[in-house]
């Protein structure tokens, strides 16, 4: 009976693992919303490091977070490193791309709890007197990453925080 269980629980494995094996190598998660505000106001709330602590949901995962900035600190090359003892890890932001008021890119590298080096891109088109705002990130997938997304949907999940931004986003353009 115990040769029996172990062998079913064998076979689950590898069909676990297997199955794993061939999810896809990259991710996206991407989240829109419409806000009541010109591209210029929201696209300036985004383009500055410094101005995230005000709607960015990442900002309030640790207040005792430290925080680096460089110069410039807006646009092209501008950088924004943390750490954190808690939830938000270790790593770093920088800008690669600013079409403003159109569109920001900027490549998102963690090193705690987990090594991960991602895209961002924010895209604005205006419609009407409002701006449509969507929130992008995409990157590669490892195994240890197909393996975790059987368990738990990372699209679920970052996807929330990408909603609690933009709604903050909102928020601090609407006024």
């Amino acid at each position: 009976m115990l040769k029996i269980i172990a062998i079913v629980v064998a076979v689950a494995l590898a069909a676990l693992l297997g199955y794993a094996a061939t999810r896809p190598d990259t991710f996206r998660v991407a989240r829109s919303t419409v806000i009541k505000a010109p591209p210029e106001k929201i696209f300036a709330q985004i383009e500055d490091f410094h101005r995230w602590g005000g709607w960015s949901p990442y900002e309030k995962l640790d207040p005792a977070m430290t925080r680096t900035y460089s110069s410039p600190a807006s646009g092209p090359g501008a950088t924004y490193g943390w750490t954190s003892q808690g939830k938000a890890g270790v790593g770093d932001m920088k800008i690669t791309e600013a079409a403003a008021p159109s569109r920001l890119a900027l490549d998102l590298n963690f090193t705690k709890p987990f090594a991960a080096r991602n895209k961002v891109v924010f895209t604005l088109e205006p419609q009407g007197e409002a701006t449509r705002v969507t929130w992008a990130m995409e990157g590669p997938a490892p195994y240890i990453s197909k393996l975790m997304g059987v368990f738990f949907n990372m699209d679920r999940m970052v996807g929330r925080d990408f909603e609690t931004g933009l709604a903050n986003l909102r928020t601090a353009t609407e006024g």
